[in-house]
């Protein structure tokens, strides 16, 4: 009896686990291996050293890939509007601490990825070492 009752606490525990990870399941944007590095001692990479500014990297991911320096850290986002189809739209654009997608105007805040639609913006991870950003999934 007392095996019993400890399989039972143990299954409790183990389905009571959750994953932190990133959900980045999204049925209008594929999954695209990413793994990516930028210098901010580039000109073009410079502004990422002071908050609350951002850029797209081209070529990478669907339809870019948006660095953010959010202050506490670097936030990375695919730049495919998240609620519209792949083939639809243009790549989204920076407009301050936003994300604009071009088809239906939506604007994502870069700090959480949120926007107001049934998905946010598919997030990546980052690591920083010195200047180097390191974009990955």
């Amino acid at each position: 009896m007392k095996k019993f009752w400890l399989l039972i606490v143990f299954v409790s525990v183990l389905f009571s686990c959750s994953d932190n990870g990133i959900n980045n399941k999204n049925p209008y944007i594929p999954s695209y291996a990413v793994n990516l590095t930028v210098d901010m001692n580039l000109p073009a990479y410079s502004n990422l050293k002071f908050v609350s500014n951002g850029v797209i990297v081209p070529n990478y991911g669907a339809k870019g890939i948006i660095i953010f320096n959010a202050g506490s850290g670097y936030n990375a986002f695919d730049a495919a509007c998240p609620n519209q189809a792949i083939n639809s739209c243009n790549a989204m654009t920076i407009n301050g601490i936003n994300a604009v997608c071009s088809c239906d105007k939506t604007e994502y805040s870069l700090f959480t990825g949120l926007g107001g639609k049934e998905y946010p913006l598919k997030q990546y991870r980052v690591e920083v070492s010195g200047t180097v950003i390191h974009v990955y999934n």
